[in-house]
């Protein structure tokens, strides 16, 4: 991974999910002070297997989204805005006290959504964006990040 040190900077993050080279994006990009998480769904990443209860998805995609934010040195902390998409609304409300326990005190701006995901098993995904944070460790590259850099 790179340090984000101008506009031109832009750090790419994989988290070894199998979507993503089918689908050629990455979990997150680090562009210009900002973290941009891709929409998260709860999968294993090795086994490709979706857990049947929405609370389980819901934490299983936060899980990918703090290894995502922690590799560009941040946390929830820094999130400010979130978005959920769920087929159901009524699978809503279930998710809330996992996200009151990863947001707490710094609730960022949200949306939810109603709409269709890539495979029916699937029921919550969540996009979220970040700053970097000020006191944020100087990043190197580094391979495992699954990174690639760019004017």
């Amino acid at each position: 991974m790179m340090a984000v040190a101008g506009d031109r900077d832009i750090t790419r993050i994989g988290s070894g999910s199998a979507y993503e080279p089918k689908a050629a994006y990455c979990r997150a990009v680090v562009a210009g002070g900002w973290i941009l998480v891709s929409g998260t769904v709860g999968n294993n990443h090795q086994t490709m297997q979706v857990p049947d209860r929405v609370q389980d998805q819901c934490a299983l995609a936060l899980d990918h989204i703090r290894a995502a934010l922690a590799k560009a040195g941040a946390s929830f902390s820094d999130v400010v805005r979130v978005t959920y998409v769920l087929p159901d609304r009524d699978d809503f409300e279930p998710c809330w006290p996992l996200l009151r326990e990863v947001f707490g005190n710094n609730p960022p701006a949200a949306m939810m959504i109603q709409a269709g995901l890539i495979d029916p098993a699937m029921k919550i995904e969540i996009e979220v964006t970040a700053r970097v944070p000020r006191d944020a460790p100087a990043r190197a590259n580094s391979a495992d990040a699954g990174q690639s850099t760019g004017p």
